[in-house]
């Protein structure tokens, strides 16, 4: 039966979470009514749109179990929020930041750009020891300034032990920078139990938001350490004196944002979220990994697939990435989107992510579309 929030089109199974999610109904709902608000009354609510924005931070923050909504700030995306530690953060030449092999290039990019300020990007594969952190703590040596981390890995599933990488970095006054974009609405998330410095995503994904609204999460500590690289009105102490000749900075998260807030996103996204904190995350993550653990039991039964995703005992994710023993991705993945259903290639193979709301049947019925081929 069809969760009442998603009434997808039947000719759709959706399993593309770790992409771009679709909308709940209520957050179509809720953006019907910002633009009919905004047609007829223009800025006259704003008022009620800056309380709709805080209470967007204050969702985030419980999404995070972040200690204060001071802490959050509201961005473009992840790659804004990274590009704000890499370019915040004054380095020394001969640093070094630790980080993967496997990272989106959003983790990667803005890392590597510093090579001309002498900072060295170190990867680490993360197949190359007992466990993936030990990967990572392989490669920190006493010039290691950072380490940054998606907490899961975009294309194989991969959930790395957070609270053992923050309490390794904590010990040796290493920052600790985290991509959580594959996280975020889909498992629980706790960045005082991680001890993480930085934390950001975006939330078209697992989230069910827009694009182009994300979050960014930094401790006190660790944004006093970072200098501004953007600058606007929005991100004064006194952030509507607007005759303010002399200016501090926004003691808050929101020195990040130097402009405008995304308003129609804010509506979007604060909606989203109110159906997740609504049916608790640890239920969403049961029902998440419950169906992550349905589909690999599936393929591995299946004599014509192989899982190339890993089955982890303790930290597991709801990205489920596969492949045909004879048949080629490409050609599968083009029969899988004919047919409706809606996935990605990734990982040398084909990557399914569904959500709390994908039925069981849904995902058998993915399968043997698969088989027909």
């Amino acid at each position: 039966m069809k969760h009442p929030e998603f009434p997808l089109t039947d000719s759709l199974i959706y399993l593309n979470h770790a992409a771009v999610a679709p909308w709940p109904k209520r957050t179509c709902a809720a953006v019907i009514k910002f633009a009919e608000q905004n047609t007829r009354y223009g800025s006259h609510f704003y008022q009620d749109w800056l309380n709709k924005e805080a209470e967007l931070r204050t969702q985030l923050m419980a999404l995070l179990n972040a200690s204060s909504a001071d802490d959050i700030a509201l961005v473009k995306n992840t790659s804004e929020a990274l590009s704000f530690v890499a370019y915040g953060l004054t380095w020394k030449d001969g640093e070094n930041i630790v980080s993967s092999n496997e990272e989106f290039p959003s983790n990667r990019l803005p890392w590597e750009s510093l090579a001309d300020q002498g900072v060295e990007f170190r990867q680490a594969d993360l197949h190359s020891a007992d466990t993936p952190e030990d990967a990572l703590f392989a490669l920190v040596d006493s010039k290691t300034r950072l380490l940054t981390i998606s907490s899961i890995q975009f294309a194989s599933g991969l959930r790395l032990d957070l609270e053992r990488i923050g309490e390794f970095c904590k010990r040796r006054g290493i920052l600790f920078c985290i991509d959580a974009i594959q996280s975020l609405g889909a498992v629980q998330f706790d960045v005082l139990a991680y001890q993480a410095d930085f934390v950001m995503a975006d939330g078209h994904k697992w989230m069910f938001g827009p694009e182009g609204l994300g979050v960014f999460y930094s401790t006190p500590e660790a944004r006093d350490k970072l200098k501004l690289t953007q600058f606007g009105w929005h991100m004064m102490k006194n952030t509507h004196n607007y005759e303010n000749k002399s200016w501090e900075v926004h003691p808050t998260a929101r020195r990040f944002e130097c402009g405008s807030p995304n308003m129609l996103g804010i509506h979007a996204l604060a909606a989203s979220l109110s159906l997740l904190l609504e049916t608790g995350m640890s239920t969403v993550e049961a029902l998440v990994i419950e169906r992550s653990n349905y589909l690999k039991d599936a393929i591995d039964k299946n004599r014509d697939l192989i899982l190339l995703s890993e089955r982890q005992n303790r930290l597991k994710s709801g990205l489920v990435i596969f492949k045909h023993r004879t048949v080629a991705n490409e050609m599968l993945y083009n029969h899988l989107q004919k047919n409706g259903v809606v996935c990605a290639l990734r990982g040398g193979g084909i990557r399914f992510s569904p959500h709390f709301y994908n039925t069981l049947e849904e995902i058998d019925r993915a399968l043997e579309l698969v088989n027909l081929l």
